[in-house]
């Protein structure tokens, strides 16, 4: 059984709320797959929130236009993976359409009586009993694969920017492979000639300490801290490190 926990720090505030949109995606979609009643609508209501109050078309549109510069340039390279790189190539352009429109992200989501009627009662405290949202109460009635269904239509809404968005981190991630790097004192520092825009770190579950990272563009920090006294460790961590472009 593989023990080993993966941190990741944006390090900037792009990536920040990239990261925040893929998590709640991938929350909603294990919610599609398995029945978990009504704790499918945190991450729906926050997806909803987050694409409401900011539109992130324009700044996905432009790094999907630098990745496929790359991207070229690697294809053109001999002893490469031509296929593979045609395939992302492929995706990122399939992925424009849909945010090349003037429907802004969700706008059907918040048309729907039922979604509208939960999320003005939702973050109450207790808010879920009967007598407060009876219309919860009857759609959670509904079989398994009718709710299944509403549940993947209402995710629909935000798939023109959670699809591009998935890949884009995903070959962000792949700018750096893990190296074993050690932690004197639980601190660890450094610094890139690049500009980055993620830090990873992945360290095993018993170590028992867990990383606060900072940094900002080319500079970062690293401290391990102990869980059970919830303060910094004073100890040789060992752990690998990723420092993604």
């Amino acid at each position: 059984m593989n023990n080993d926990l993966i941190y990741e720090q944006p390090l900037n505030e792009k990536t920040r709320s990239y990261l925040r949109l893929e998590y709640l995606a991938d929350q909603l979609n294990h919610h599609t797959e398995i029945d978990n009643q009504h704790h499918c609508f945190y991450p729906l209501f926050s997806l909803a929130e987050l694409t409401d109050r900011c539109d992130y078309r324009s700044d996905i549109l432009k790094d999907i236009e630098k990745q496929l510069i790359v991207l070229t340039k690697w294809h053109a390279l001999p002893h490469v993976d031509k296929p593979q790189i045609q395939n992302i190539i492929d995706q990122l352009h399939a992925s424009k359409g849909p945010l090349q429109t003037n429907e802004r992200i969700g706008c059907h989501l918040k048309q729907d009586r039922f979604i509208a009627a939960l999320k003005q009662r939702f973050g109450m405290p207790g808010a879920c009993c009967n007598f407060d949202l009876p219309q919860l109460h009857f759609w959670l009635a509904k079989p398994w694969d009718k709710r299944q269904e509403d549940l993947r239509s209402w995710l629909d809404n935000f798939l023109p920017i959670l699809k591009p968005i998935k890949l884009l981190l995903e070959l962000t991630r792949s700018t750096a492979e893990f190296r074993s790097t050690e932690a004197h004192q639980g601190f660890y520092q450094g610094n890139s000639p690049q500009t980055l825009s993620l830090i990873r770190v992945q360290i095993e579950h018993t170590q028992y300490c867990y990383p606060t990272i900072s940094g900002h563009k080319n500079r970062y920090a690293i401290h391990f801290v102990d869980f059970e006294n919830q303060k910094h460790t004073d100890k040789l961590v060992k752990f690998k490190l990723a420092t993604c472009n």
